[in-house]
């Protein structure tokens, strides 16, 4: 049952899209198990770049079955978008798999996000405004929309109702906005309907089915460990699971099932939005790292905050999702600093600290220790292989691998699908 987990290691675009893309022809099936368009993959396949908020990445692998499980929700609008951009860049797209038990993001969804993010001001949490908050909180409520409610349509109406009752009580009476009307709300969902059915599935039985079968499963998560609901840096986190017991619940695959996970690490660290963040830099080399990086949020657009590797929020990866293996991305932007400096511990009211600390507040007023390890300024681009390195870029590599608590078995050493070292076979 070789089913395989993928997820970020740090705050999310860490290259996962790159990676997921890496292993695409080799899988059968590649399943995005959490989020929503909030999370942006970027792949380049030769000179073509592609930037995914939805799709699972596997969706650029010929023979490869792209799945979204129920633990992800879903706006059919930009689903649609997507997959017509595709189509018309000559991409086979009629493998998608979409379970009908995952959550529809619907228009009420998007206003009360937008408004409420407004609402908060300077406590807001920056979120990207595109309803994935209030859909998991409708999914905790008992008031979703679910894929398969799209195909009744007087359960829809009801449902629909249901979550209006209360949203528009908030809208009007708090927000000072319009109403929603359910009429209104079920038609645009119903416009949507038939376009999407091709894709409904039980994707719980078929993903079963195929590991019985010994196929090859890949779960992708969006975002990153430090934003997972539970064992991110609350509040500032996204509204799921990002996580590797995530990928159990959001595609309904038991734990015993899963034989690798694999977390992938920036080889510095980057966030988007609001949070405590201790290796910011607000320097030339934090400016230097965006540039070189490219460091632009693929679904919001925002410039990323920049820093230096974080060994501390690397070890907390490795515990909670019980890594195996790491990838790491960007190690080419590294390429041109006399020395880098790596954090390895934090300091707090005094104390060296080398764990993450539990309390919000400890974490708030980390400061960052670090080692300094020296740099490189050979082109490593067309590495093939490890001994391709530069000295000082593996020892560099092999200092991080120590640190973080588990082997790094590929380099990413330039943004193409071919600009990869691969140390050891994740297969």
């Amino acid at each position: 049952m070789p089913a395989l987990v993928l997820l970020g290691a740090q705050w999310g675009d860490e290259g996962k899209g790159k990676a997921t893309d890496l292993l695409g022809g080799s899988v059968d099936y590649v399943v995005r198990y959490q989020g929503g368009n909030n999370a942006g993959h970027t792949v380049v396949v030769g000179d073509q770049k592609y930037a995914l908020h939805l799709l699972p990445s596997g969706i650029l692998s010929p023979g490869c079955t792209p799945v979204i499980g129920n633990g992800v929700v879903v706006d059919p609008s930009v689903l649609l978008s997507e997959l017509s951009g595709l189509n018309e860049r000559g991409v086979d797209t009629s493998k998608l798999l979409i379970s009908g038990n995952a959550h529809i993001i619907t228009p009420y969804n998007v206003t009360v996000d937008k408004v409420t993010e407004r609402f908060l001001g300077k406590r807001k949490i920056g979120t990207t405004g595109r309803g994935i908050g209030p859909t998991y909180a409708d999914k905790i409520n008992r008031v979703g929309i679910r894929v398969q409610d799209l195909y009744d349509e007087s359960i829809l109406h009801q449902k629909v109702e249901a979550a209006l009752d209360v949203k528009n009580q908030v809208l009007t009476k708090l927000y000072n906005r319009r109403a929603i009307t359910a009429d209104q709300v079920v038609e645009e969902l119903l416009g949507y309907a038939e376009q999407i059915k091709p894709y409904v599935a039980d994707t719980v039985l078929i993903l079963n089915e195929a590991l019985e079968q010994d196929k090859v499963v890949l779960f992708e998560g969006g975002q990153g460990t430090l934003l997972d609901i539970d064992h991110g840096t609350y509040p500032f986190v996204t509204s799921s699971n990002p996580t590797a017991g995530g990928a159990c619940t959001g595609a309904g695959v038991g734990p015993t099932k899963i034989s690798r996970v694999i977390g992938i690490l920036k080889a510095y660290t980057t966030r988007v939005g609001a949070g405590p963040f201790p290796t910011e830099l607000f320097d030339a080399d934090g400016e230097a790292l965006r540039r070189i990086g490219g460091e632009r949020g693929v679904t919001t657009g925002r410039d990323r905050r920049c820093g230096w590797f974080d060994a501390v929020i690397a070890r907390y990866a490795t515990r909670v999702n019980g890594l195996t293996d790491f990838f790491l991305t960007k190690l080419d932007v590294l390429t041109g600093w006399e020395e880098i400096p790596v954090c390895v511990a934090y300091e707090i009211d005094g104390r060296r600290v080398e764990e993450l600390p539990y309390s919000q507040t400890d974490f708030h007023h980390a400061k960052p220790v670090y080692e300094t390890l020296p740099g490189w300024s050979e082109d490593i681009t067309k590495a093939k292989s490890f001994s391709d390195l530069p000295k000082n870029a593996q020892n560099y590599v092999k200092a991080l691998e120590e640190m973080s608590g588990a082997p790094i078995s590929a380099i990413g050493v330039g943004p193409g699908r071919d600009e990869t070292i691969e140390i050891n076979s994740f297969l």
